[in-house]
């Protein structure tokens, strides 16, 4: 999955589907699209992102299968995960963002090829620790900042943390930036998150099988519930998260700022980047998060 078949993908669907939206969000330093695409009238809005790690691009296609699903179901009158389709779209307002860090997942994937200038900058970088594999170790933008550390929500711990691990220049992974909300990437999800004013957000990771659904001391009413139900439901565990990755996510900044559910899912098992082998998998365990998401738990 490449940014340009994701790109394609996106288009083909709306041009498929009428009743999707879609639009950029931004372009990367190297000119890259980060877009969106919508499903949806309902009250309920959400924000289901993925690939904000290069290494972890299997999470693109899984949320570019469920909106294609959702669509089709839409269409012939039926049914996902058990639940009218119809209903989905009519209760909510599904927002995807199926690869935050295109660039990234280009060189990971192999679209952006040995010889090139962006693969020598890539290389160049990655020469800084050369402990880690090349280019699959690789989770960062091309810039060598990881977008999953951008975020003003403990973002001076999370440096402080990563700087005592000896991630303390651009790399292929864990070096926050020079401050928070500083790439294009980041800075174009927070403004959208914050245009939307979601009820929830999800944020796609790999691997583990494991929900991270909490931020420091915050207490979000229903979180604990709904994360437990996604666990019945993908087989997952909900788990606390660990202290060295618990600051300067997506999800961090999305609860403390609008004090309402945000998880981490990490998909699949192994080491990053997963087979796609493992994609049916990790689609067929997630589906039911993703249109309980949508849902909400009954009130």
């Amino acid at each position: 999955m490449t940014s340009a078949l994701c790109e394609e993908t996106i288009l083909q669907l709306v041009n498929a589907y009428p009743f999707f939206t879609t639009r950029v969000l931004t372009t990367t330093a190297f000119g890259r699209p980060v877009r969106m695409l919508a499903l949806g009238s309902g009250d309920r809005k959400v924000i289901y992102t993925a690939a904000h790690h290069a290494n972890e691009w299997i999470t693109a296609p899984v949320l570019l299968k469920f909106m294609e699903q959702l669509a089709q179901a839409i269409r012939s009158g039926g049914r996902l995960y058990g639940v009218e389709a119809a209903n989905i779209v009519k209760a909510a307002t599904i927002y995807t963002v199926p690869m935050v860090n295109p660039d990234g997942v280009d060189l990971v994937t192999g679209a952006i090829e040995p010889g090139t200038l962006e693969y020598a900058t890539a290389q160049r970088l990655s020469d800084n620790y050369p402990r880690i594999p090349f280019p699959d170790g690789w989770k960062a933008n091309l810039l060598g900042v990881d977008l999953n550390l951008q975020y003003p929500a403990g973002w001076l711990q999370a440096r402080e943390i990563k700087f005592s691990q000896g991630y303390t220049k651009p790399g292929p992974r864990d070096y926050v930036g020079r401050a928070p909300l500083n790439q294009r990437e980041s800075i174009a999800l927070a403004e959208f998150t914050e245009e939307i004013d979601p009820a929830l957000v999800l944020a796609y990771h790999t691997q583990g099988k494991v929900i991270y659904w909490q931020f420091g001391d915050y207490e979000i009413p229903g979180a604990r519930a709904l994360g437990e139900e996604f666990a019945r439901l993908s087989g997952y565990t909900l788990a606390d998260t660990p202290y060295e990755s618990s600051f300067a996510g997506y999800k961090d900044w999305f609860i403390q700022t609008f004090r309402r559910p945000g998880y981490t899912i990490e998909a699949g098992s192994g080491d990053n980047p997963l087979p796609i082998s493992q994609f049916d998998e990790i689609y067929r365990d997630n589906l039911g998060i993703l249109v309980t998401a949508a849902l909400g738990l009954p009130s």
